[in-house]
């Protein structure tokens, strides 16, 4: 007996499959890209640090280093959690695939080391229905959908959203988990798209868009849906400026 795909509605809502075709086909765009070619770590590298950059300000945090060259504490763990993601973040790809929520546990270790308590690190709220939200989330992209990588990308990071597992730096965790999937799934394999600058520039938007999510009507899941795989589109052209500028 085949089981229905569980995100295979959300897929087919209004508008949804032509804007993840649309920013598939920008990401693979900028990989075409003749300074990605073969020099797509230099792009991958200026891309790891925008993403940083954009998600700390999405978070609260400062935009850049202190002119003592120090990060604020959301910035910190936002470039840390780059880091570990940065040219298709091979190691913890490997987790992913085999383990989501130990990938996700330690994205949070990263992000908010200087933000709580150590014991609370990678460890998720118990109460309420968090653990068997994760636990659902974990099923979905171990297999449990055949949706394209826009589509699970912007569910995971709309539901980490809404979830706040950790109660801290939940945002920069929901925005690598989104930048995760689009390299593990292969659309993106060496993290050369910024869509969390697009996100940052319209964070007003952005906000609003995950609340639609969070109600869960038709209509606020397709505008988070096409707002997110638009976000992808976007992030796929800050990938080609900065090969454009490394050509230059």
């Amino acid at each position: 007996m085949t089981t229905a795909d569980p995100l295979a509605p959300l897929a087919a809502l209004p508008g949804v499959a032509d804007a993840s075709e649309a920013a598939r086909a920008a990401i693979a765009r900028a990989h075409r890209h003749r300074v990605n070619l073969r020099g797509w770590p230099a792009s991958a590298a200026e891309a790891s640090v925008r993403a940083a950059r954009a998600s700390s300000v999405l978070d609260g945090g400062a935009l850049s280093l202190s002119a003592e060259g120090e990060a604020d504490p959301v910035l910190a763990g936002a470039l840390r959690v780059s880091e570990s993601l940065e040219g298709g973040g091979t190691a913890l790809v490997g987790v992913w695939k085999r383990a989501p929520l130990q990938a996700i546990a330690r994205l949070h270790a990263l992000a908010a080391a200087d933000l709580a308590d150590p014991d609370a690190l990678g460890r998720p709220r118990v109460e309420g229905d968090v653990g068997r939200r994760l636990e659902m989330l974990a099923a979905l992209v171990t297999g449990g959908t055949s949706v394209p990588a826009p589509v699970l990308a912007a569910v995971a990071h709309g539901e980490l959203l809404t979830l706040e597992p950790f109660g801290v730096a939940d945002g920069v965790v929901a925005r690598a988990v989104s930048r995760l999937i689009t390299i593990a799934s292969g659309m993106d394999p060496h993290g050369l798209g910024v869509p969390e600058v697009h996100w940052m520039r319209l964070s007003g938007d952005y906000r609003a868009a995950a609340r639609g999510f969070a109600s869960g009507t038709p209509d606020g899941l397709t505008a988070w849906l096409v707002t997110s795989c638009r976000a992808l589109e976007e992030g796929a052209r800050e990938a080609l400026a900065i090969a454009e500028a490394a050509r230059d």
